[in-house]
């Protein structure tokens, strides 16, 4: 699981670093955001792969949009971070980074196409 605390502290980091305004626009869509790659039925998983959770969890924080500012900046750190817990991380240059969180923000990407673009830019090790 992800520590909500963990995922605030960071938030006010980027936000000190990088601009924007600091705060929590709602508190429980941060909770849902956070809980919904370990989501599932029974002992199905909806999201079982490292890639798959990644996605819902880059997707719900943007989508939900929980905090006041800085919603894809997190989102995308999270996913990170996310990973690199379980030894992966993202090769990608900036700009496809950056038209990938921009798809996600608009809608024009489906979870599909998001579990996708996260399984063929991940690495491990």
């Amino acid at each position: 699981m992800i520590d909500i605390q963990e995922v605030i502290e960071i938030h006010n980091t980027l936000i000190t670093s990088f601009g924007g305004s600091n705060g929590i626009r709602d508190y429980n869509l941060l909770i849902s955001a956070i809980n919904r790659p370990f989501a599932g039925s029974g002992d199905s998983e909806f999201y079982p792969s490292v890639h798959e959770k990644a996605g819902a969890l880059i997707e719900s924080i943007i989508k939900n949009h929980p905090f006041i500012d800085g919603n894809k900046r997190i989102g995308y750190v999270m996913m990170r971070l996310f990973l690199l817990g379980h030894g992966c991380d993202i090769e990608a240059s900036q700009d496809e980074k950056y038209e990938f969180v921009i798809g996600i923000a608009s809608g024009s990407a489906s979870i599909q196409d998001i579990n996708s673009w996260i399984f063929s830019h991940m690495k491990k090790g």
